[in-house]
């Protein structure tokens, strides 16, 4: 019996949790889900790799961090009453006139470096969050529509999907941002528009192999509605290669939103990003004051670097063909 007849099994009624055999008067009982060797085979192999599981736990450690930052932040660098330009572009570990400890040092504003980072990691990464998942779900509704229906609704999604994919990234996204100005619910809705089609092609691709198996139609044989059957039954099965690729699409998207405020088109001032913090260090690199741009740029490194290793080592456990 196919794994995906027993993936569905928690979503069709009791009575029909029964899968008919070859042979009349005969039956096999469906299995949970959670009872899968597959599943365990997961997470087995999840828990024996202390390299995800270290990424994990400091990717949950750096989230909770970055969400309470105003509780772990030495100063708002929101609040002008806290800013002083006399102490602007002080090294990492000196003190301030008032006697302030900077260990990550200022920036030209008289910022605390370690508070502004803090700050800007918690833009950054709800952009990046709040980004794929509105992406995750336009994109697979589409792809799981398309598959589903077929005919002209797919031949019409599928020619949006490769329209938007025929251009580049980083060009629609600097275009779009240039007409609606900068703003963080504006830099969501960019990366929205040149990520979605990602998710739709292989959430369609995923439903068009689930389709044609049996619990399909069966559900479709037992007079459930179209919309039920897409919601329940495929996109529950189809699920899995989109989860790994959104989960590496946050880094994509975080290095993305860094690109465009270091370009100048993506968060106000007033909100500085990452990105925005790099650049507004650049200018001083070359009069000795790297720690402007270099601690963002160490910040934004790791971060990016530790969800990719998060979603590589997910998509390994994943992959079939390493079971």
């Amino acid at each position: 019996m196919p794994r995906s007849t027993r993936a569905c099994s928690s979503s069709l009624p009791h009575s029909n949790a029964m899968a008919h055999s070859s042979s009349p008067g005969r039956t096999r009982t469906i299995q949970p889900l959670a009872e899968t060797p597959r599943r365990a085979a997961i997470l087995k192999k999840l828990r024996g790799r202390p390299t995800v599981t270290g990424s994990a736990i400091a990717l949950i450690i750096l989230m909770v961090v970055v969400l309470a930052a105003p509780f772990f932040a030495p100063q708002n660098p929101y609040d002008l009453a806290n800013l002083n330009l006399l102490d602007g572009r002080l090294p990492p570990g000196a003190a301030s006139m008032d006697g302030k400890i900077y260990l990550l040092g200022t920036d030209d504003q008289g910022r605390d470096m370690l508070s502004a980072i803090l700050y800007g990691l918690r833009i950054s990464l709800m952009v990046g969050l709040s980004a794929v998942g509105l992406a995750t779900a336009i994109g697979s509704m589409a792809g799981l529509v398309a598959a589903y229906v077929g005919g002209f609704v797919d031949t019409m999604l599928m020619r949006i999907v490769d329209f938007i994919l025929g251009f580049p990234t980083i060009l629609v996204a600097l275009v779009l941002l240039a007409m609606m100005g900068r703003g963080v619910d504006k830099v969501i809705l960019a990366l929205v528009v040149v990520q979605w089609a990602h998710y739709a092609r292989i959430m369609r691709g995923r439903a068009l192999q689930e389709r044609r198996k049996e619990y399909v139609e069966a559900a479709a044989n037992l007079g459930f509605p179209a919309w039920r059957i897409m919601v329940f039954h495929l996109l529950p099965n189809c699920l899995g290669p989109v989860m790994v690729f959104a989960t590496i699409q946050i880094a994509t998207a975080i290095a993305l939103e860094a690109t465009l405020s270091f370009l100048g088109v993506g968060v106000p001032i007033t909100e500085p990003s990452l990105g925005l913090l790099i650049a507004n260090g650049f200018q001083y690199l070359l009069s000795g004051d790297y720690w402007i741009s270099m601690f963002p740029g160490v910040a934004l490194l790791l971060l990016i670097l530790t969800i990719n290793i998060v979603g590589d080592r997910l998509r390994e456990a994943l992959d079939p063909r390493r079971a």
